[in-house]
């Protein structure tokens, strides 16, 4: 079986003293293609020289709404920049985020020394990065939480690419996800949705059209429950790193999620993930 995984951040400082290992174990398991994403003009020149590296890599250039309050005047141009200079290149990760604004704690570690952009401010910045997307006809990994009715008035309000977009870890209603999916999303589940507490977003992957449907890690975020999770890294400074190989568990306990063999879900998917990302 080939396995794809459509969303993780492999540039990240707590992967790269592992690469031998990484790269090695995601060649043996047989994946295929694991989408990059950049989030931050910071990290933007490290997806783009790791795709120019490692051919399993399809690099992916977005500012995420975490990072939106702290864009430079030029991030507009520099992204632009990267997309041109970068074979294969997509848009991700971008989005909205009320979260951070609403109900984040001030000494929250993940978000130190960063401005939290309000909610429209994102919604302006997002808005630009779709635009480009649309333009471009480049599938947009989307990033979403707490603001889903906002967000889908705003894809609703636009253009969108004629291949569609990713909403990635997709965390809304099942409702809600069949407006999304008239518009032309595809949804990504993720292990962390494995977890006994989220029986509501196992209901909600359960019933997702399957053709609408791809799986991803997050790494070297969401380490999956101790059962879904084969392979492991080293913690870094008491955080739990996700081995991007964990993808083919993940892909197992979807495919029993949904009553269907791996093999099956596994050929859905290759075509998911090629309709949405080429190949």
């Amino acid at each position: 079986m080939n396995f794809y995984d459509a969303h993780a951040h492999l540039q990240d400082a707590e992967l790269v003293p592992h690469y031998p290992r990484v790269f090695a174990d995601l060649a043996a398991a047989g994946i295929k293609r694991v989408v990059t994403n950049g989030s931050s003009e910071a990290d933007w020149p490290a997806v783009a020289a790791l795709a120019a590296a490692q051919p399993i890599i399809l690099p992916s250039f977005g500012l995420h709404p975490w990072d939106a309050g702290n864009r430079s005047p030029t991030w507009q141009q520099a992204l632009l920049a990267h997309l041109d200079a970068t074979p294969g290149a997509v848009i991700g990760e971008i989005g909205l985020d009320r979260w951070i604004v609403t109900r984040a704690k001030p000494d929250d570690r993940r978000l130190a020394g960063l401005r939290r952009a309000p909610i429209r401010e994102q919604l302006e910045v997002f808005a630009w990065q779709f635009g480009v997307a649309t333009e471009r006809n480049l599938p947009a990994a989307i990033h979403c939480v707490d603001a889903h009715g906002l967000l889908l008035e705003a894809l609703r309000a636009t253009e969108r690419p004629a291949r569609g977009f990713l909403l990635h870890s997709y965390g809304g209603s099942a409702e809600m996800a069949a407006r999304f999916a008239e518009l032309g999303a595809y949804f990504s589940f993720n292990a962390n949705f494995l977890d006994a507490r989220r029986a509501r977003l196992r209901e909600v992957y359960a019933a997702i059209p399957a053709d609408r449907l791809l799986v991803e890690t997050d790494a070297p975020s969401v380490r999956p429950p101790v059962a879904q999770a084969p392979y492991s890294l080293p913690d870094t400074d008491g955080a739990h790193v996700n081995h991007p190989a964990n993808l083919t568990a993940t892909y197992a306990a979807l495919a029993g999620l949904r009553s269907v063999t791996p093999e099956v879900l596994a050929a859905q998917l290759e075509q998911n993930f090629r309709r949405l990302f080429g190949s």
